[in-house]
C-alpha cells in the first residue's frame, strides 16, 4: 500500500501551471532518522505511512549507542534509517561529516538488513531551535530535545523528497551483501 499527495486544487490544469506536481507514491512502513551530535544523538520516528516525522529521544553519543538505535530499530520493524550528513553551504565535508558516515557504516553493519541511508541535514539543528522557540521552549528545555527535534525535521524532509522525486532519499551506505550505488 502507498500513500499518496493530495491536494485542494489538482489535476492537469493544475500541473500545467506548476501548481502541483503529480503525486508520487511513498514506500510504507515506518523510517528512523539520526542526527548524530559530538554529545547526543538525536532519533526521530515516521508513522507507518511516511507521512509524518516525531521526535523520539535523544541518547549519549558514544557507548551503547549503536545498541540503543539497534534496539529502536528493529522495535520499530524500520523501513530504513536516515542519518543526517552535515555539509557545509559549499556543500564540503568536515570532521562532523566524517563522523555521521562512521555511525552510518557501523550501524549498517549491525542492522542489516535494514538499509542505512545519508541524508543532507543542512539547517535541521538551526530549524528545531527555530522550531522549539517559537513554541515557548526556553534555552535549557531546548537543549535536552533539540536533538530529537533535528531529527524529526531531517526525516521530514527525507520523507518530502521521497514523496516529490519518487525515490528513495539520500545516499544508501554499503552494508553486509549491499554495494554502493
Amino acid at each position: 500500500m502507498v500513500s499518496r499527495v493530495s491536494c485542494a486544487w489538482s489535476g492537469p490544469a493544475a500541473r500545467d501551471y506548476g501548481l502541483h506536481p503529480e503525486p508520487t507514491a511513498v514506500r510504507r512502513g515506518v523510517r528512523l532518522a539520526v542526527d548524530v551530535g559530538s554529545v547526543r544523538v538525536g532519533v526521530a520516528r515516521s508513522d507507518p505511512d511516511g507521512v509524518l516525522a516525531s521526535p523520539l529521544e535523544v541518547i549519549a553519543h558514544g557507548r551503547g549507542d549503536l545498541d540503543r538505535l539497534a534496539a529502536l530499530t528493529a522495535a520499530a520493524h524500520a523501513l530504513e534509517v536516515i542519518v543526517g550528513l552535515p555539509t557545509t553551504l559549499a556543500g564540503r565535508q568536515g570532521q562532523a561529516a566524517v563522523t555521521a558516515r562512521q555511525v552510518a557504516t557501523d550501524l549498517a553493519a549491525r542492522i542489516a538488513p535494514v538499509p542505512v541511508r545519508l541524508f543532507d541535514e543542512r539547517f535541521t539543528t538551526t530549524t528545531a531551535h527555530a522550531v522549539l522557540r517559537q513554541g515557548g521552549k526556553n534555552s535549557r528545555a531546548r537543549r535536552a530535545i533539540v536533538d530529537a527535534a533535528a531529527a524529526a525535521v531531517l526525516l521530514q524532509a527525507a520523507l518530502d523528497n521521497e514523496r516529490a522525486t519518487g525515490h528513495p532519499p539520500g545516499e544508501l551506505v554499503p552494508g553486509p551483501g549491499r554495494m554502493a550505488p
